[in-house]
């Protein structure tokens, strides 16, 4: 129980402190690039550390990376749409707010339930949902997961990707190198993901960002390659890790 309170508490200053830190710089004329930088690659670390958080609660053991993964990937994009729009343009409900609501709100429900509830067939936590046949057993966080990604991730990355399209459009500029440059640092970065790392990513395209550099695949991440390049080569390497043998 106490373990759960302070997961409550730790997001809850989470959320706080970095809804106010924008404000507070910003009303004593002290805002800057740096800080700016240094506000979201703290919020890069976040993601993986709450996504740990929650795959303890929840007793996901190996699943908790796909935690991780619906944490970075809108985390990311919003970065993305961000380096092309400067706007950072957050919908109705986003991460930030009801992401972070619903993740304390699940640790406390699980300080009142027991984290069994989760790992258990999501038939027995859904009773309303026994009519449902034909379905082999899927534990409770499994159901979650998928419908997190189908209502959350997708309209969320599909509304990046739509903002940065009209950006690209009315600049007469090719959405081809706006998606290869997303492509492209996961493709240099492709060792297995911790949240250093992927901070570091992040903070490239926000420094790019600030600095003001050119829009599109930048040259000094994969110098003398070619984006039709970078793309298949992507494929062929995401084509790869799920055919080979562990």
């Amino acid at each position: 129980m106490a373990l759960f309170i302070c997961l409550i508490f730790g997001v809850c200053f989470i959320q706080t402190f970095d809804a106010v830190d924008g404000k507070q710089a910003r009303r004593t004329n002290s805002s800057s690039p740096l800080g700016e930088l240094f506000d979201h690659g703290c919020d890069a670390l976040t993601c993986a550390f709450e996504a740990l958080a929650f795959g303890s609660t929840a007793m996901c053991g190996k699943d908790t990376f796909w935690f991780w993964v619906i944490a970075a990937v809108p985390f990311y994009c919003a970065t993305w749409e961000h380096f092309f729009t400067n706007t950072l343009i957050l919908p109705e409900i986003n991460g930030p707010t009801e992401g972070l609501m619903l993740i304390y709100m699940a640790h406390f429900f699980t300080a009142a339930v027991g984290a069994e509830w989760w790992v258990q067939d999501f038939r027995l936590s859904f009773p309303i949902l026994n009519w449902i046949p034909l379905i082999p057993e899927i534990p409770t966080y499994r159901m979650v997961l998928f419908l997190m990604i189908v209502g959350g991730v997708v309209p969320t990355v599909s509304y990046n990707i739509f903002n940065v399209h009209k950006v690209v459009r009315a600049r007469r500029g090719s959405m081809f190198l706006a998606l290869a440059m997303v492509l492209s640092l996961s493709f240099r970065y492709h060792a297995p993901p911790s949240s250093f790392a992927d901070s570091g990513n992040w903070g490239r395209m926000i420094l790019a960002h600030l600095c003001d550099e050119p829009k599109g695949l930048k040259t000094g991440m994969i110098p003398l390659i070619d984006e039709y390049l970078i793309l298949l080569g992507y494929c062929a390497f995401t084509a790869l890790l799920f055919l080979l043998p562990l």
